[in-house]
């Protein structure tokens, strides 16, 4: 698991006055510009901390930044999120009194930068009480974790007519908030597009997994019925 809902953020803000933009008149050469100086100074960034690693950005949606990013490394054989950016609206600019100025803005994990840094695989350790797993870090020294015996993932899979306002992180929510810290993770297995009606339907994988016991199948099934009930009643959808 990667996202949890409490969580430490370091944020960064660059701004550029017009002196900086001169000679960039028109409004896309200046966000096309500005754009460029972002993704050249944050992969920068995740090479110093991360290392030579793979990393991508994506398209990302968040309500003070457009356009919006998110730059993602490849770690522990799967994509990580490790910070969202964005060049910052200019309401945002003129609220905060710094006139025609424009700049963009980042958001780094701190939790992340620690599961790479000590090869943590799953955010929801940060929150334990396990012995087994504080009694391997001391101050001021960064050490590989090794992990200590993992209970079997338990895996349910719901499909669904998804409507145009759906987004994942909805669904992320409304599981969450159903099953707790045992939902390991959620993931698009499949997709399907009705050829008559263009109605899309999605198929989602929801691994629960304890961090201290084996999970029965009747207790997750119960979760399940619930999250399916619940995602009809939050999020509008038609259960296939």
């Amino acid at each position: 698991m990667s996202h949890y809902p409490v969580f430490h953020q370091m944020e960064g803000v660059k701004m550029f006055d017009e002196a900086s933009l001169r000679g960039r008149t028109s409004p896309g050469d200046r966000e096309k510009w500005i754009e460029a100086d972002l993704k050249e100074g944050l992969e920068g960034m995740a090479k110093v901390l991360f290392g030579n690693v793979k990393m991508r950005w994506v398209e990302a949606y968040f309500p003070f930044t457009n356009p919006s990013f998110e730059l993602e490394i490849y770690f522990e054989n799967d994509w990580l999120e490790v910070l969202g950016c964005g060049i910052i609206e200019p309401g945002v600019v003129m609220m905060s009194s710094r006139g025609n100025e424009q700049g963009w803005a980042f958001g780094l994990g701190l939790e992340r930068l620690a599961m790479v840094l000590f090869s943590i695989p799953d955010i929801r350790l940060f929150w334990s009480s396990d012995p087994r797993f504080h009694s391997q870090f001391e101050s001021g020294e960064i050490v590989t974790f090794q992990p200590y015996s993992k209970y079997p993932p338990c895996l349910k899979d719901v499909s669904f007519w998804t409507p145009p306002s759906f987004h994942p992180n909805d669904l992320n929510e409304v599981v969450r908030d159903v099953a707790g810290d045992l939902v390991e993770k959620v993931e698009l297995i499949d997709s399907y597009v009705n050829p008559r009606t263009e109605r899309l339907s999605n198929c989602f994988r929801v691994s629960y997994r304890s961090m201290d016991r084996s999970l029965t199948n009747n207790e997750i099934d119960k979760l399940q019925a619930e999250v399916r009930k619940t995602i009809v009643d939050r999020l509008g959808v038609e259960l296939r």
